[in-house]
């Protein structure tokens, strides 16, 4: 048997994302994200979209305060 990969359109990426759609549109148009064309729709494996949300992601870092500024 063959597993079925999950795939989502644009509103499910945004709602996903937590991003609105035209943002969605826009990845797409700049090539920023993965997608796959089933005919003239436009599909998102929803792993693709986590690794694009996990490409963004920044570490925090332990701030200190000496003499009124920060200090990393």
């Amino acid at each position: 048997m063959v597993e079925r990969a999950e795939y989502v359109g644009v509103k499910g990426a945004a709602v996903y994302l937590g991003t609105g759609e035209r943002f969605i549109r826009r990845l797409v148009a700049e090539r920023r994200v993965v997608f796959y064309k089933v005919g003239g729709l436009v599909r998102f494996k929803v792993a693709d979209l986590e690794a694009y949300a996990q490409a963004g992601r920044v570490e925090a870092i332990e701030v200190r305060w000496h003499g009124g500024r920060a200090v990393a």
